[in-house]
């Protein structure tokens, strides 16, 4: 890994580790169980517009798994 990606992993990994991060990533969660209502859509537009919703908040919540997910594989191939 260069130098550059290397300091990109680090600066995310220290970014999990704030107290910020985790309010921020709390919200989002209980903001997902909000727009994961069929009840609540008013039709099938809003029932699209909350799927859209909804995967953009899993790319989020799913973020700091994803990253560490990249960092394992890459340095199982460094140690290759």
């Amino acid at each position: 890994m260069d130098k550059e990606t290397e300091q990109y992993y680090d600066d995310r990994a220290d970014m999990f580790l704030t107290q910020g991060w985790k309010d921020f990533i709390e919200e989002r969660r209980v903001q997902a169980l909000y727009i994961n209502s069929v009840e609540d859509a008013k039709d099938v537009n809003d029932l699209f517009f909350r799927k859209g919703q909804l995967s953009i908040l899993a790319d989020i919540l799913n973020l700091e798994s994803a990253m560490n997910h990249v960092q394992e594989d890459s340095s199982d191939v460094d140690n290759l």
